[in-house]
C-alpha cells in the first residue's frame, strides 16, 4: 500500500520549525485514518519488517551513536547517562529482537473487551481502537525511537518521536530504518515520524497538540522536561515521572535472598528508573542483614548514604541528608536506613517514593500483603527485583515508559495502554419511547 502523502522537509531552519511541525501533525492524521483500516496481519508484516531494517542498518546506526557518544563524552557527561546513550551491535540486536517481539504480541485492535445484553433486545459490546496520533518527548535513550515506533504502530497509531539532543543522531539514523521497513512493507512512512530539529521550540508545539493532530502526549526522562510537559501540554499526557525505587528488606526476610535482590535491584543497571535508590531494613534484621548488605554494596562499586545506625555498621558510609531519601541517583550510590518494620518502611515510601516501583522482602505473608496492598505505586513486587520494572519483562514487547499517574495507563506503557475503546451496539429496529 502507498500513500501520496507529503512528507516533512528532512532539516528544517529555525523560521520553518512552526511549518514542518504541522506539516508532521498533518500527515501522523492523515497516516492514523489508514492505520485504522490495516489489518492485524499487514501491521506484523511492517513489524516485522522493521525489525530487519534495523539488523541491516547496524553499522549505521552504530556509527550515528558513536559520534553521540563522543559528544556527550566531551560535555562531561555521568557514566550512568553514557550507559543509557551508548549502543553497541548486542544492545542494536536486541532492539531488533524486541521489535520482533512487539510483531508477535495479539493485534488487540478490534478486541472486544466485554459484551452484554439488554432487556430491549440490544447487544452492547466495548471494543477496543487505537487512540490515533501519539506524540513521544523522550531523552538520551536511542532505543526508544524503535520501541515507541513499533509499540504505536502494533496499536494502530501513528506516532510522532521527538528523541533528545543528546542522542540526535542516533535516533535519525534508527529512524531511518524503521521508514525503510515501513516503505518496504508498503506502509505510508509518516506512521511513524522523527522531528527532524533539536529546536526546544518544537517541543513547545508539540505541546500545543499540533492544531490538534496529537491525541495523547508520552513524555520519558527527567523531571525537568516531565514536569514541562505536564504543565504546559493542552492535551491528556501519560506521565512518566522519576524512580525512586525502594526496596524494604523485613525482619522475615530470607538473608541470602535479600543480598541477591538488593544489589541486582542497585547495581544490575544504575542508570534505570527501576533501579533502587533507597534501601529499608527493619531494624530486628539489621544484627544479621545490616552489615552484610552494606559491605556488599560498597564492595561491588556503590557509595552507600545512611542514617546514624547505617554509618555505625561501616565507616565507609557516608551520612545521609533528607534530600537523599527523594533522591533518583541513576547512579551508583543508595541511601540506607533502618526503619520499625513494615508499617514504617511503607510511611517512608510513602513519604518519599514517586509511585514507581518499590518492592519487600520477606517469608512473611501478612506482612508481604500489607506493603503490596498499601504501597500506592505503579509496580509493588513480593521477593523480586525492581529492575523487572519493564514492559519486556511483564511480556508486553517493550515499553514506552512506566506511567506513574492513575488515569488510564498505569505502570509499563504497552501495546494495550496505547488503545482506546468504543461501544459498538447492535439492534433490530428498537426505538426509545
Amino acid at each position: 500500500m502507498s500513500v501520496p502523502l507529503k512528507k516533512p522537509i528532512e532539516e528544517p531552519h529555525v523560521g520553518d520549525v512552526d511549518v514542518t511541525m504541522r506539516m508532521i501533525g498533518a500527515n501522523a492524521r492523515a497516516a492514523a485514518r489508514i492505520l485504522a483500516t490495516i489489518g492485524a496481519i499487514e501491521k506484523e508484516r511492517a513489524i516485522r519488517a522493521i525489525a530487519q531494517a534495523v539488523r541491516a542498518a547496524t553499522p549505521a546506526i552504530l556509527a550515528a551513536n558513536g559520534e553521540d557518544v563522543t559528544e556527550a563524552e566531551k560535555a562531561g557527561a555521568t557514566a550512568a547517562f553514557l550507559d543509557r546513550l551508548k549502543l553497541d551491535e548486542k544492545r542494536v540486536i536486541a532492539m531488533a529482537d524486541g521489535i520482533d517481539t512487539i510483531a508477535a504480541l495479539p493485534d488487540p485492535i478490534g478486541t472486544v473487551m466485554s459484551a452484554w445484553d439488554r432487556p430491549n433486545g440490544m447487544r452492547i459490546e466495548r471494543v477496543r481502537v487505537p487512540l490515533g496520533v501519539i506524540g513521544i518527548i523522550y531523552e538520551s535513550r536511542p532505543n526508544v525511537t524503535a520501541d515507541a515506533g513499533a509499540l504505536g504502530l502494533k496499536a494502530g497509531n501513528a506516532v510522532i518521536l521527538r528523541g533528545g539532543s543528546d542522542s540526535f543522531r542516533s535516533s535519525r539514523a534508527i529512524h531511518a530504518a524503521i521508514a525503510a521497513g515501513l516503505s518496504g512493507a508498503g506502509i505510508p512512512e509518516t506512521a511513524i515520524q522523527l522531528v527532524p530539529t533539536r529546536d526546544r521550540y518544537a517541543v513547545g508545539l508539540m505541546l500545543t497538540g499540533l492544531d490538534g493532530a496529537i491525541d495523547v502526549l508520552v513524555p520519558r526522562g527527567g523531571k525537568e522536561l516531565v514536569a514541562r510537559v505536564q504543565t504546559e501540554a493542552r492535551l491528556p499526557v501519560f506521565a512518566h515521572l522519576d524512580g525512586n525505587c525502594h526496596v524494604y528488606v523485613d525482619k522475615a526476610a530470607d538473608p541470602a535472598m535479600a543480598q541477591s535482590i538488593v544489589l541486582n535491584s542497585k547495581m544490575r543497571r544504575t542508570g534505570v528508573c527501576g533501579a533502587a535508590e533507597t534501601l529499608l531494613i527493619d531494624r530486628d534484621a539489621a544484627p544479621i542483614l545490616l552489615l552484610p548488605l552494606v559491605r556488599m554494596l560498597i564492595d561491588a562499586g556503590c557509595e552507600v548514604r545512611g542514617d546514624r545506625n547505617v554509618q555505625a555498621a561501616d565507616p565507609r558510609v557516608k551520612r545521609a541528608t533528607d534530600e537523599d531519601w527523594c533522591t533518583e541517583y541513576l547512579d551508583a550510590i543508595i541511601a540506607v536506613k533502618l526503619v520499625d518494620g513494615v508499617d514504617e518502611a511503607i510511611a517512608h515510601v510513602e513519604r518519599y517514593g514517586s509511585h514507581h516501583t518499590d518492592a519487600i522482602v520477606t517469608a512473611d505473608g501478612a506482612a508481604a500483603e500489607k506493603f503490596l496492598g498499601r504501597v500506592d505505586s505503579a509496580i509493588v513486587l513480593h521477593n523480586a527485583s525492581t529492575q523487572f520494572a519493564d514492559g519486556g519483562e511483564f511480556g508486553f514487547g517493550a515499553e514506552i515508559g512506566i506511567a506513574t499517574g492513575r488515569l488510564h495507563a498505569r505502570g509499563p506503557v504497552g501495546v494495550e495502554q496505547l488503545t482506546t475503546f468504543k461501544y459498538r451496539v447492535h439492534g433490530s429496529g428498537q426505538t426509545r419511547p
